[in-house]
């Protein structure tokens, strides 16, 4: 069974909409690839076990939730480390850099 996750919406990281005009067309997630999203402000990188077609959406393992200082964490609110979650596609969010504690 998967943790049912609220994810948080992607805004100007979308890639989906980063990908939206490339003439090579962004294609979908294939198993053993990671990808990212962000999930109460932090940066959730999911490893796909497997793609659901149909409803857009991705299946497999937290494997490294990171905040917004490049901290790595077991466990950030209700998502842990190893946890199995759904991401649509339309949540996938590109990496922000670590913030400047200038």
């Amino acid at each position: 069974m998967h943790q049912h996750i609220e994810w948080d919406d992607p805004g100007s990281a979308s890639v989906m909409q980063h990908f939206k005009n490339d003439p090579n067309h962004y294609g979908q997630p294939d198993p053993g690839d990671i990808i990212s999203a962000r999930y109460q402000g932090a940066m959730v990188r999911v490893k796909v076990d497997a793609y659901r077609e149909n409803d857009a959406v991705s299946i497999g393992e937290v494997v490294a939730i990171i905040d917004t200082h490049g901290g790595r964490h077991k466990s950030h609110h209700k998502l842990e480390v190893g946890h199995i979650v759904r991401l649509p596609d339309d949540k996938r969010a590109l990496e922000t850099p670590p913030k400047d504690d200038d």
